[in-house]
């Protein structure tokens, strides 16, 4: 039996409901079958030969997908990526293109929900469910338990940091962002986004954190508009950079999925 059928096969026997779930043949389908068991896992503890051989399996995964290192960006040779210098000259600030849970950075940032939990919904194309997925179940577990120690729903605007497990960068920081249904955010929603952004970054300094990568917060399902989204997001953090001189953070980059995000960040950041 394989590592991937034995965690399967694991996770299969929690729970009753999954008794006469069937394991695919091929390998992709064992690997998603795998992810969307976890994505609907409850945070719960599992066992040391689980967690070993979970870390096996997801750091081949990882290694297969490729680890991107931007503080050797110059060696990348890559058309997605774009570093563009500030003032100091010591401060970066780079566009890059790509799946965010291959950036070898100090913390990149997870677009959350209010439960602070991940996405509960199998193979789910949102970047909170793939954090977690390649995270692993820990981050779930500890998510779970700063939540416990809060006794109440993540407040839209604020941020929490945690270990980032098999994830190639050292942590994670959490934000929840404003959802807009009409996809018009109000002046308090244009505040939020702010908020998320300036609460990041004071996450990362009290942590002494010298690299932060990005995500474009709110856009997508939550609807916030994709040029607004990135002028605040743009205009916020060279703000608190402004104000804040001394800030641990040296490099900023801002991680983009679509072409249309990359489009708007590279004339913002261009401008």
């Amino acid at each position: 039996m394989t590592r991937i059928d034995i965690l399967i096969r694991y996770l299969i026997a929690e729970d009753p409901q999954y008794s006469e779930m069937q394991i695919p043949e091929d390998l992709q389908g064992k690997r998603d079958l795998f992810r969307a068991l976890r994505n609907v896992r409850w945070p719960k503890p599992v066992s040391e030969e689980f967690l070993h051989l979970q870390n096996e399996e997801l750091q081949a995964q990882l290694q297969e997908k490729g680890i991107v290192d931007l503080t050797k960006l110059s060696t990348l040779n890559s058309p997605l990526s774009t570093t563009l210098n500030s003032k100091p000259s010591t401060l970066n600030y780079i566009l890059w293109q790509g799946d965010i849970t291959r950036l070898k950075v100090d913390a990149i940032v997870n677009a959350a929900n209010a439960q602070m939990l991940g996405c509960f919904h199998p193979l789910h194309r949102c970047i909170d469910n793939a954090i977690h997925s390649a995270a692993g179940v820990q981050l779930r577990e500890e998510c779970h338990r700063l939540m416990l120690q809060q006794g109440h729903p993540e407040p839209t605007g604020r941020a929490k940091i945690t270990k980032a497990y098999n994830l190639p960068c050292k942590y994670v920081i959490h934000t929840v962002g404003p959802i807009i249904p009409d996809g018009i955010p109000t002046a308090s929603q244009k505040e939020q986004l702010a908020s998320c952004y300036r609460s990041i970054m004071a996450c990362a300094d009290e942590n002494g954190l010298e690299s932060v990568a990005f995500c474009c917060i709110s856009t997508g399902e939550f609807r916030f508009p994709n040029q607004l989204a990135a002028e605040i997001a743009v205009q916020t953090v060279k703000d608190y950079l402004t104000v804040h001189p001394d800030c641990s953070v040296r490099q900023v980059v801002f991680n983009v999925f679509k072409e249309v995000d990359r489009d708007i960040y590279q004339r913002l950041l261009l401008s």
